[in-house]
């Protein structure tokens, strides 16, 4: 682990996508990124996530017992990301009134599920594939239509056959276990694993866990569908620290090592 002045450290170097463990001394009482509250536990351990978009400087403020603080800057290091220009315009438009109607339901379940922190400690295992099979899309990548940017793909795309098991990554909690196929991401599961960090799993054939049951790594929680809006059987995982998207991949390392 990498010491920073305050005595704070961080294991790895923060990145854009990033999420980096670190130990905080017994006489630190407050952490908090960029005006985000960092939850400590007992023993000092913390997790720090940053956006796919974070800027090149971040600030770590380190409050302690004293009264002292202590501000550390933190140089984020900045990726290329995969971006696909496209000479006509983004299809679809502006949403209908009747998909709106139908959207911001789903939307709210997704905003009230992320606000469900739980007491797992997921977070401090190594994680671990959900499922197996060819990656057919990246964290980060991005479309440009005639000069407008289009949204990043969120998560990590996993294809496979139609009903192949998906497990959990990390221990968790369910908070979200779609009662209905989303318009967008069809059969829906979220799992909290503690400390502000939580995973996704979109286009489901099934989901195998029920709302507020705890899982374990490994464990069977769905299947691999293309529900949604989707073109194929394919997992979808994506990852959020609090509100910053996490690139999965920096997580799990490449596919079939076991960590």
């Amino acid at each position: 682990m990498r010491p920073l002045a305050s005595g704070i450290r961080l294991e790895g170097a923060p990145s854009q996508g990033a999420l980096l463990r670190g130990t905080a001394p017994r006489n630190v009482t407050g952490l908090d990124l960029d005006g985000v509250k960092v939850p400590i536990a007992e023993d000092g351990a913390f997790l720090l996530g940053f956006h796919r978009d974070a800027p090149s400087l971040g600030v770590l403020t380190v409050s302690f017992g004293d009264g002292g603080v202590v501000s550390e800057p933190l140089a984020i290091e900045p990726r290329s990301w995969r971006v696909e220009y496209v000479a006509v315009a983004a299809r679809g438009g502006v949403p209908s009134a009747a998909f709106m109607a139908r959207r911001k339901p789903e939307l709210d379940m997704i905003a009230a599920a992320r606000l469900r922190a739980s007491d797992s400690s997921g977070w401090r295992q190594p994680f671990i594939w959900p499922a197996q099979g060819r990656i057919s899309g990246i964290f980060g990548s991005q479309r440009v239509y005639a000069g407008e940017p289009g949204s990043f793909h969120s998560g990590v795309d996993v294809a496979g056959a139609a009903g192949t098991p998906v497990i959990a990554p990390a221990d968790g909690v369910v908070i979200l276990a779609a009662p209905t196929p989303f318009s967008l991401e069809g059969n829906l599961l979220m799992i909290d694993h503690g400390m502000g960090l939580n995973s996704a799993f979109l286009h489901l054939s099934a989901i195998d866990v029920k709302d507020g049951e705890r899982v374990r790594q490994g464990q069977q929680i769905g299947r691999i569908g293309a529900t949604g809006r989707a073109t194929g059987p394919h997992l979808h995982w994506s990852m959020k620290w609090n509100d910053a998207r996490i690139d999965p991949q920096l997580l799990v390392g490449p596919m079939g090592v076991v960590r």
